[in-house]
């Protein structure tokens, strides 16, 4: 990235033929240009900016009714659709990255709504100004542990994306034994109905008698995929906790129905491991240690 002093040394352009030089004045006072498509709607956790330039270039999107070329930009009262449906993309205003380390409980669902009237992991959640949590990935019902929410669309789908191959680990409580073989399996990969999968390490953690702890690691977000890996081997799990999603770790003092606040200073190294751009301090700046157990982090 170049300097100012760098930016400011670049010799300027020559003038447009028949075209009046614009003066300072003129400068700041143009209209806002808006913010290119692609960033707003990411920022929302649409897509990344990379599938939403890909859906540009299929025509799936319309701004004001007319199909949006590259580079197009949105700007207050702009109407627009993705295949059809109608974007409320004014609610993804800019707004500082927030990101939430939440203990979900085994029996809540990890979606908004749900229609058979189950616990959702949004209510536990404080509430934002503008815009929206998003989850970094999914826990299913009986599975319990970490989970990331953010408020930055781009940073959750950067998390996401199985071109990063970010390690999720796991506390997995088995019934009965598991023999050395079985685990070197697991290791070396085991055809499902959706693909080839396998555990990047599986290990004995603790435990007698009929119940043992393994911890177990992948770097993929496949539906169910852990519990999937062991019932192909006719192991039965009886509990499984995510405690780590890449650098992130669950703190141990942080209960079920729980959150926590990243504080800046953990925000950027996140943000470093996501391969996204330190945030400018914003002022007022926001809080810093969040909780929803004060003191007990």
């Amino acid at each position: 990235m170049k300097s100012k002093k760098q930016v400011n040394s670049l010799p300027k352009p020559p003038s447009e033929p028949g075209r009046p030089k614009k003066s300072k004045k003129s400068e700041a006072h143009a209209p806002d240009l808006g913010e290119r498509i692609q960033k707003v709607l990411a920022r929302g956790g649409v897509g990344s900016r990379r599938e939403i330039e890909r859906w540009i270039n299929e025509g799936r999107l319309k701004l004001n009714g007319v199909a949006v070329m590259l580079g197009a930009r949105l700007k207050a009262g702009d109407h627009i659709q993705i295949n059809g449906r109608v974007v409320h993309w004014e609610k993804f205003a800019e707004q500082p990255t927030r990101v939430l380390l939440y203990h979900k409980p085994a029996g809540e669902v990890v979606t908004r709504r749900d229609p058979e009237g189950r616990p959702v992991v949004f209510t536990q959640m404080p509430k934002l100004a503008t815009g929206r949590w998003i989850t970094v990935g999914r826990l299913d019902i009986n599975t319990s542990g970490l989970l990331l929410a953010t408020n930055n669309g781009e940073l959750a789908n950067r998390l996401m994306h199985p071109s990063t191959q970010v390690e999720r680990e796991y506390a997995v409580r088995i019934l009965g034994e598991v023999s050395e073989a079985t685990m070197e399996k697991l290791k070396q990969g085991i055809e499902l109905e959706d693909g080839k999968a396998k555990f990047d390490d599986v290990r004995f953690f603790a435990g007698e008698g009929a119940n043992k702890w393994y911890y177990v690691t992948v770097s993929e977000g496949r539906n169910r995929l852990v519990r999937r890996l062991w019932e192909s081997q006719e192991v039965t799990v009886s509990r499984l906790m995510r405690v780590r999603y890449g650098p992130v770790v669950l703190p141990e003092r942080l209960k079920a129905h729980s959150f926590y606040e990243l504080t800046d200073k953990e925000l950027d190294l996140l943000m470093e491991f996501a391969g996204m751009e330190k945030e400018k301090p914003v002022i007022p700046a926001k809080p810093g240690f969040k909780s929803s157990n004060p003191g007990k982090i």
